[in-house]
């Protein structure tokens, strides 16, 4: 059973605005807490494979070693969307920060492709524009629902546009992919933050609550961390321009 097909939006059982607004505080910080904490140790993971040339070299000029690297990347998150249910919180969580982990290994090379004005830059408006875009999330009344679709396979082109750019090397096409991932990735965090309240309103719902405030703010935090990241390297694609 998925964590989507658990938490129902509309089960028929009554449940307190205090118990709603108490579960759903409760998830949130545990999202953006997990979220940051696994930002910071890809920052702090990047910084250290930065110092040591050896390591660095050694991923970069094996390019098998690289994509070993991003095939364990995709399994990590395969596995614990797919096991949720099943591990603990414990195990989930450390899931998680060993995904965020190797992704600091991946990200160091762009302290080699741009100067660090340029990455801090990118990085405060991510940081900025995220902010934003999960108050809209929070509080929009809106139903979102048929923004899932139009988002995922907006997300299959923008993969399929990259492959194929990287055949043809257009400037033109890659400005284009530039500016639609941006979008893309903007809507997904409207999207997603609107998804965990959605599910943590039908997760308070529950018997075991506890449990299930565990695993959907780990989920949450993943899927945010995964917004964030991603709008950040397609941000600093369109500032490196310069």
């Amino acid at each position: 059973m998925s964590i989507e097909s658990q938490y129902e939006q509309n089960v028929p059982l009554p449940v307190s605005e205090e118990r709603l607004s108490t579960t759903f505080v409760a998830v949130m910080t545990r999202v953006y807490l997990w979220m940051t904490l696994g930002l910071g140790l890809t920052t702090v993971v990047s910084i250290w494979v930065l110092n040591n040339p050896a390591l660095l070299n050694f991923f970069f000029e094996r390019p098998l070693a690289l994509l070993g690297l991003f095939v364990v990347q995709i399994a990590l998150v395969i596995a614990l969307v797919a096991a949720i249910q099943k591990l603990s919180t414990g195990a989930a969580l450390a899931l998680f920060f060993v995904y965020a982990a190797l992704m600091g290994f991946t990200l160091s090379s762009i302290f080699m492709v741009y100067d660090i004005g340029t990455i801090t830059m990118a990085f405060g408006v991510t940081a900025v524009v995220f902010v934003l875009l999960s108050i809209v999330g929070m509080t929009t009344k809106q139903d979102l629902t048929r923004w899932g679709p139009i988002l995922l396979f907006a997300l299959i082109g923008l993969i399929i546009g990259t492959v194929v750019n990287m055949f043809l090397r257009s400037s033109m096409l890659d400005l284009i992919i530039t500016y639609a991932g941006i979008l893309i990735f903007m809507g997904l965090i409207v999207f997603d933050t609107k998804y965990i309240k959605q599910m943590t309103y039908s997760a308070a719902t529950q018997e075991n609550t506890d449990a299930i405030v565990g695993r959907l703010s780990i989920i949450g935090a993943l899927k945010l961390y995964l917004d964030f990241i991603n709008l950040f390297l397609f941000l600093l694609r369109l500032l490196g321009r310069r």
